[in-house]
């Protein structure tokens, strides 16, 4: 289980990985997940928080990146059994109560015919188990009320509603805002809106953080972000132009 440190007591700890990771982060004995993967991973990831709350530390918050199935899939059984409330972009709101979340646009030729001729049919298979949203996030939304020491901010792109978690000014949990599979490459293999996610970017690089973590592959850099930026939105501007 990999950890990182902020600056003061909190923690943040990948339990876990693979095609989707989930974090928990930890401040004495609260607790706030960020995502939930699949299904197919309940089993794991409630033993795994049943490990970590025992101890008398609540899951107080389920915090949803955004509201794709890959993310969101154990929203309902995150809040029945922990009694968690749930954290989502005031626009993707919806989506977490209705247990049905749009699919992505592909950002490559694959993934753009992929979706493009496999949506409608693939739809329906990717429906979840509705959950009530207690907290809907616009632009802003800070956690110093829920016991830790960040906030919550709009980075739409991947998604319209997508959000990053944004702890002392080191270390941002970015959902599908990047991606880290691929050394080096960051840019999402799906996204709505191209242009806005490269916005998003920045806003992510005025926080100051250093250590950007990804729902899929490994942490990014500050230094790779940047650099990434730079090139992405020289093209961007270049086709708005």
């Amino acid at each position: 289980m990999k950890r990182w440190f902020c600056g003061d007591d909190q923690v943040v700890l990948r339990i876990l990985g693979g095609r989707s990771n989930c974090f928990l982060v930890q401040n004495h004995e609260h607790y706030l997940l960020v995502d939930t993967a699949r299904t197919n991973r309940w089993e794991q990831l409630s033993k795994i928080l049943d490990s970590l709350t025992r101890k008398g530390g609540t899951l107080d918050t389920l915090v949803l990146t955004h509201t794709h199935f890959d993310h969101a899939e154990n929203a309902a059984a995150i809040k029945t059994k922990y009694n968690s409330n749930i954290a989502v972009h005031r626009s993707e709101a919806d989506y977490v109560q209705k247990g049905d979340s749009p699919l992505p646009q592909g950002t490559r030729l694959l993934t753009r015919l992929v979706i493009r001729l496999f949506a409608k049919a693939l739809q329906p298979h990717f429906r979840y188990k509705p959950a009530e949203v207690d907290i809907k996030v616009d632009e802003r939304f800070d956690l110093q009320a829920l016991g830790f020491n960040g906030y919550l901010i709009h980075t739409p792109g991947h998604s319209k509603g997508s959000m990053s978690l944004i702890l002392n000014d080191e270390i941002a949990l970015v959902g599908d805002t990047l991606f880290g599979r691929i050394p080096g490459a960051v840019f999402p293999v799906y996204a709505d809106d191209p242009a806005l996610l490269i916005k998003s970017w920045k806003l992510l690089l005025q926080t100051g953080c250093k250590i950007f973590l990804p729902a899929h592959g490994g942490a990014v850099s500050r230094e790779l972000l940047k650099k990434r930026y730079e090139k992405q939105s020289r093209r961007y501007n270049k086709e708005t132009s």
